[in-house]
């Protein structure tokens, strides 16, 4: 083994957007190098293309919503081949955006001064007055079934009680294929990842309505990803991939290195979107895309549980798993500490924490003795978890609820974390 690698050539999936940045400047600013990595991108169109390519092992690993491991885990992706993550991505960095027809028709329900639950509020007039007209119903985008973009967006119609099955249709497109969706008039909205809603907003083609941030503040949104088999074979190849891109994303989260970045992603021609949306998209600011700071890179196993049980709400899945063991399995919070460990990065001393709870930021007690300063993760529907009750929080959810039959099929086959 060189350098104690199990594999020092590495082969590492994304796809075009803003928040791979941790990827290109990893290899670009030679953090990859630093571990006695030589890694190869490859940017790949859909996600489901990216984890067959996974999960075939013609990557080794990549970019992946952060759902996805899980998904995979449980079985419930059609591939079924046990994945996992030790590095969380980035937080915040979506939206929903509307076309400008629709927004037009939401303007006359809208306050001055709209927020994402009034904007939800106002579509939710929209369709009421579309049904009474025996129109059809608007139809919004999300990038993946197993995906934040998907929860999000039906998280953010359900705050208005829009039921997200019966009142809109929904559909999943590619992240850059979006834009000319949305102006073609073949879909009236989306929620996906920048620089899509950037460059919508910056064509005059789309209003973004919502973001990431206001529906769930400072929440997860890519992971650094690989098989079971191969964390397994490789141990020390992936404490070495996940320490350089926590080292890239320190790097990122240090304001003057933000157009740097940018630079990179332009000249590097991964995404094809003007550089003006691309700057724009790496902007540091509230709400924003976050790689670093509070504990943004830390797998944290209750962000694992809150998305088991988006899949149990939406009828992803049937049988509600053991929550502890499957988010010990998936979210490798152990793999995280030894990588972190390498390269000085304090961590967090829990696995698990509330969700939804935290208004402001907040300290939590952290592996060097000392204490990391959390942001907040309020989220739109006033919704807390603890992730010790899961089933208890899918219980108070209105939409998406399951008849009393599936939910006395999950009473009988959940074993409590």
């Amino acid at each position: 083994m060189m350098n104690g690698l199990e594999k020092s050539r590495v082969r590492l999936g994304m796809l075009p957007l803003a928040d791979a940045a941790p990827l290109i400047v990893a290899r670009s600013c030679g953090f990859f190098a630093r571990h006695g990595l030589d890694v190869e991108l490859s940017v790949e169109r859909a996600w489901a293309a990216l984890r067959d390519k996974v999960a075939a092992g013609v990557l080794d690993g990549g970019q992946m919503l952060a759902p996805m491991p899980i998904a995979a885990t449980l079985g419930l992706d059609g591939v079924a081949v046990p994945m996992v993550t030790a590095m969380v991505m980035s937080l915040n960095g979506n939206s929903i955006t509307v076309s400008r027809a629709l927004h037009a028709r939401m303007v006359r329900y809208l306050p001055e001064g709209p927020t994402a639950g009034s904007c939800a509020t106002a579509l939710a007039a929209v369709i009421a007055e579309q049904r009474e007209r025996g129109g059809r119903r608007p139809i919004f985008a999300h990038v993946f079934p197993f995906s934040a973009h998907h929860y999000e967006l039906r998280m953010w119609l359900a705050s208005a009680d829009i039921d997200p099955d019966n009142d809109v249709q929904l559909c999943v497109v590619p992240p850059s294929q979006m834009v000319s969706e949305l102006e073609s008039g073949r879909i009236d909205g989306y929620c996906v990842g920048e620089p899509w809603n950037e460059v919508a907003l910056q064509r005059g083609v789309g209003v973004a309505v919502a973001s990431k941030h206001e529906i769930w503040n400072n929440s997860p949104e890519k992971v650094l990803g690989v098989t079971r088999d191969w964390a397994q074979e490789h141990p020390n190849t992936h404490r070495a991939m996940v320490a350089a891109m926590i080292e890239a994303a320190r790097w990122l989260d240090i304001e003057d290195n933000r157009h740097e970045a940018a630079t990179l992603l332009v000249s590097e021609h991964m995404l094809d979107a003007p550089a003006a949306s691309i700057f724009a998209s790496l902007r540091m600011r509230t709400g924003g895309i976050v790689f670093h700071r509070g504990a943004a890179t830390y797998p944290w196993r209750s962000h694992a549980v809150w998305f088991i049980l988006q899949m149990l709400r939406w009828k992803q899945c049937w049988l509600a798993p053991n929550f502890s063991d499957i988010a010990f399995d998936v979210y490798r919070c152990e793999t995280y500490r030894e990588a972190a460990a390498l390269v000085g990065e304090p961590c967090p001393r829990a696995d698990y924490k509330s969700e939804g709870a935290r208004f402001i930021g907040s300290p939590t007690p952290s592996t060097d003795g000392g204490s990391i300063m959390l942001g907040p993760d309020a989220m739109l529907d006033g919704s807390i978890f603890d992730a010790a009750d899961p089933l208890g929080w899918l219980k108070l959810q209105r939409h998406g609820l399951p008849t009393v039959g599936y939910a006395s099929l999950l009473s009988a086959n959940v074993r409590h974390s």
